[in-house]
């Protein structure tokens, strides 16, 4: 295990001034260089996320729509038991509620405990598939997409032109939530509830066969309440 300079010049000061054995400054020296390397692995996981911004759950307003928001079942899944188990996780509700801001922090928690994320929105995985099927790499990019422990889909039901713009969303959507199913976990915000899919989608068929796939076993969350957002915007209105 390689060891920089610089820490070893900082165990070596430290086991002077503690006049350590030879057996705790192995042990220190070894354990340092670890640290350092899983700092890294973790630095080369977030940034491989690509996640949107630096929203964690520590820094989520939790007070705001406090009645309608289950802390403690959004902090059990930070354990990410559930990446384990390869389930997958379904948050539904309108604009403004923090959808985007939880799941990115449970995203990071999952980067922390060693597995592979990625984040992208609904329109952003459309475009790159849609690409794949012009250029005939459609196969590697459903492996790209798949090999990531948890995939986290944000904005899927918020713009309808998707579906004009890319006639194959649908059969898209379907590769992509088969070849996952069963063998990691997909995590979806939506704004649409499961039967308005069939009309988002434009394909009743492959709407119920993707919606079968994502929802089994899957925790479903729904949220209600104020938009955070709404709510900041009116009080920057109000300020003197």
């Amino acid at each position: 295990m390689a060891v920089s300079a610089e820490t070893l010049d900082a165990v070596l000061a430290q086991a002077e001034r503690e006049h350590w054995s030879p057996l705790l400054f192995a042990s220190r020296l070894l354990g340092a260089a670890a640290d350092r390397r899983r700092e890294r692995s973790l630095e080369r996981r977030l940034n491989e996320a690509r996640f949107r911004d630096g929203a964690t759950l520590e820094t989520f307003d939790w007070q705001f729509n406090a009645p309608t928001i289950a802390r403690g079942q959004i902090e059990e899944l930070a354990s990410c038991a559930f990446v384990r188990r390869h389930d997958n996780l379904i948050v539904v509700g309108q604009s403004g509620l923090g959808k985007s801001h939880l799941l990115q922090g449970l995203g990071r928690c999952a980067c922390v405990q060693g597995f592979r994320v990625r984040y992208t929105t609904s329109a952003g995985l459309l475009q790159d598939l849609t690409a794949a099927l012009a250029d005939q790499t459609l196969a590697a990019r459903l492996r790209y997409w798949t090999n990531y422990d948890l995939l986290i889909i944000d904005e899927f039901g918020f713009d309808r032109t998707e579906r004009a713009v890319c006639p194959e969303a649908a059969s898209l959507w379907y590769k992509i939530i088969d070849a996952r199913s069963q063998r990691s976990s997909t995590a979806l915000i939506t704004n649409i509830d499961f039967e308005s899919w069939a009309e988002y989608l434009g394909d009743a068929p492959l709407a119920m066969a993707m919606l079968d796939r994502v929802v089994d076993g899957a925790t479903i969350i729904k949220l209600k309440g104020q938009s955070y957002r709404a709510h900041r915007s009116g009080d920057e209105r109000t300020d003197p």
